[in-house]
This record gives structure tokens, C-alpha cells and sequence, in this order.
């Protein structure tokens, strides 16, 4: 947009960029010796005439985009283990999110809203335009079970798809089976899944592509943290399927879908470690990084070094940064004090025996003889 003042024999240009005033022209000559007095006085002279431009703007010169910084971030529950049941067989709760997540969130500025599961389509997508972007944690369910964590997911990730297609910005970050998760509805849910059997539980170092420092998730990354992701044994593993090269090929993800790691199981099979989708804010890791914080089962050996805590903090503080770009807000404080996870306690299921120190559980239905 372009404002223009005469002021004499002076044609002034104000450019809305933020940062550029540009004297255009001369109107006369002048002499050389008030030429630089002239340019030094450029742009007093256009604040002395701004308000006799018509359809002038005021610009300023530290301009930003606006960020969300009160950021709240779904996490999808998923169905109550077989473990946990048996530990609250009264309750017979729906689903669970394990604690770790929420607090790995929290730790990165933003606060969370648990997404249910068996809900219909209208759930997700009224949910979805009052949240900054959505979780999908780790755990162990199946994907063919109705009315379940994938079900939901795909409702979720498919309004998000319609979301940015639309110019709305929301960020997705898959952890672990959450990661599984992406790629599976990406390639089309069904049988054989589109993934492969592995065996990882040991804690590893990433292999980065070659172009990795130019991908979205990696590309302002501290050389420090790089460095440990590279070098060090800081990469929880805990899965017995895994996502590789080939399933993003059998199923011409490649074009949409961009690896920038990998790693290897625990018999020399490679699997994709971090992936990230080349047109929407969706991201994956096969990994868990909320473990070493929040996780502190003896008998899983977690790394809790001060080097593993460092370099895996950096992927939700990465997540939540892309979801300080999202503007969604509850209508107001009361309704998002309805939704948010402080209206539930978390149990302290690593005393039973959990690999989790602390689970949130939701939905009891009571005992399954006195649930028809």
C-alpha cells in the first residue's frame, strides 16, 4: 500500500512493509551541499506531512506476526490397557493418557485438553476450532478396534487437513505409535497395515539425512542439541512395529511425507526416526522424548542424564511453537476452565506396577457386569 505527500519539492513514497520509507524524487534541483541534510531529514519530513497523505498508514519498524501465547493443545486419549484394568476393575474406565504427555506439554508453555475417543465427527471438529493443534501419544492399542484411537484420529486428522487447506494453521505431532498412526491413515486404512514388525527398546542416536538441517522441524535446531541426537544413546525406543522407506514408497507418501532420520532396532533393522509432512504442520517421531523427564520405571532404564532431558525437551518445544501460529480460543475463561485437564486427577499407576508413573483415566463405566 502506497501513501503520497507533496511537501514542496519533495515526492515521498511510504512503503508498507515495516521497515522501508523510500524517497522516490526530486521535484527540483537542489544543491549537492543540502542533498545529505535532505536524505537525513527524509523521514521527520514524511511524520510532519503523514497526516496530509490521504490513505496514509502507519507502519513500524519491529512489525511481528501475532503468536499465541496462551497455547492449549489436544492430547488423544486412547482405550484403557488390559493392565490398568485389571487395577481398576470397578471403575472400568474408556481411556487413559499417560501423565508424561501432559506434562511434557506444560513444560513447553502450553496447557492441554484431553480428546476423548467414541465420539462422533461434530465432537472433534467443535473441539478442534477452540485448540491450538493436537498430540497423538504413544501407548499399545490396535488400530482396527471401532470407535477407538485410530477412529478418532483419523476424524482429527482429516478436519485438520481441512483446516489448512483452508488457510487455518494446525499443527499435528504423532509420538511413537501416534507417529504410526499418521503414516497409516496417510496411506489409507486397511489391511495389511502399512507398517512393519521391529523390535526397539534400547535407547539410541539419530541418523540425519543428508538435507535435514533444511526441513521445518530441524532447521533452526541448536548445534548443541544436534550433536547429542547424533552422538548419544538419548532416543527412548519402546515399539515392536515400526514405519521404513519402503512403506512411504509401496504407498507414494514420498511426495508428501519427508524423512529426515533414521535409526535401527535392536537387530540392525532401519526404521524412520523423524518424519515431517511437506505441506501441512504435521510431524512424527518413533521415539518418545516426554520419557526421559517424566518417566521412572527402574526396570525400563529411561536415559535421565542431563544431555538426554536437554536435547529431547527440544521436539515439544518445537511442537508448541508451531502451535503458538494457531489463533483458535474457547469463547471464554469459563468454558475453556470446562475443558481443560485440571478437571481430572491423575493416578499414581507406576506404584501398581504401570510402565506409566502417572495415568489420567476418563469416563468410568463401572463394573463390565453392571455395564449391560
Amino acid at each position: 500500500m502506497r501513501a503520497r505527500c507533496v511537501a514542496q519539492n519533495v515526492v515521498v513514497c511510504l512503503v508498507n512493509d515495516g521497515v522501508h520509507i523510500i524517497l522516490l524524487k526530486w521535484m527540483s534541483a537542489v544543491d549537492s551541499w543540502c542533498v545529505m541534510l535532505m536524505m537525513k531529514g527524509a523521514l521527520l519530513l514524511t511524520v510532519l506531512y503523514l497526516l496530509r497523505c490521504e490513505g496514509a498508514v502507519v507502519v513500524t519498524v519491529d512489525d511481528h506476526p501475532v503468536v499465541n501465547d496462551r497455547p492449549i493443545i489436544g492430547v488423544l486419549s486412547q482405550e484403557q490397557s488390559m493392565y490398568l484394568h485389571t487395577k481398576y476393575p470397578e471403575e472400568n474406565y474408556t481411556s487413559y493418557i499417560a501423565a508424561s504427555y501432559v506434562k511434557d506439554v506444560e513444560a513447553s508453555g502450553a496447557r492441554v485438553v484431553p480428546i476423548l475417543i467414541g465420539k462422533d465427527r461434530s465432537y472433534y471438529e467443535e473441539l478442534m476450532g477452540k485448540l491450538n493443534g493436537v498430540l497423538f501419544p504413544g501407548g499399545a492399542t490396535y488400530f482396527n478396534q471401532s470407535d477407538g484411537y485410530a477412529d478418532a484420529g483419523q476424524h482429527i486428522y482429516e478436519i485438520a487437513q481441512e483446516m489448512n487447506d483452508a488457510g487455518d494453521y494446525f499443527p499435528i505431532f504423532g509420538t511413537c505409535l501416534g507417529f504410526e498412526l499418521l503414516i497409516i491413515l496417510a496411506s489409507g486404512r486397511g489391511e495389511p497395515e502399512n507398517r512393519i514388525r521391529c523390535y526397539s527398546y534400547s535407547n539410541i542416536p539419530l541418523n540425519f539425512t543428508d538435507d535435514y538441517h533444511t526441513s521445518k522441524m530441524f532447521k533452526e535446531t541448536p548445534e548443541d542439541i544436534l550433536e547429542l541426537l547424533k552422538n548419544e544413546d538419548v532416543t527412548v525406543n519402546a515399539h515392536q512395529f515400526c514405519i521404513n522407506d519402503e512403506n512411504l514408497i509401496s504407498h507414494n507418501l514420498t511426495q508428501d511425507w519427508r524423512v529426515t532420520s533414521h535409526s535401527y532396532d535392536d537387530y540392525g533393522v532401519k526404521f524412520i526416526a523423524t518424519v515431517e509432512h511437506t505441506r501441512y504442520p504435521f510431524y512424527g517421531v518413533q521415539f518418545h522424548p516426554e520419557k526421559s523427564s517424566f518417566e521412572w520405571k527402574l526396570s525400563k532404564n529411561y536415559p535421565h542424564s542431563i544431555n538426554a532431558v536437554k536435547s529431547n525437551r527440544y521436539f515439544m518445544d518445537f511442537f508448541v511453537k508451531e502451535c503458538r501460529k494457531n489463533m483458535h480460543s474457547f469463547k471464554n475463561q469459563a468454558e475453556e476452565n470446562a475443558y481443560v485437564i485440571y478437571n481430572y486427577e491423575p493416578h499414581f499407576t507406576g506404584v501398581l506396577g504401570s510402565a506409566y508413573h502417572q495415568c489420567y483415566l476418563f469416563e468410568p463405566r463401572g463394573t463390565v457386569a453392571n455395564s449391560g
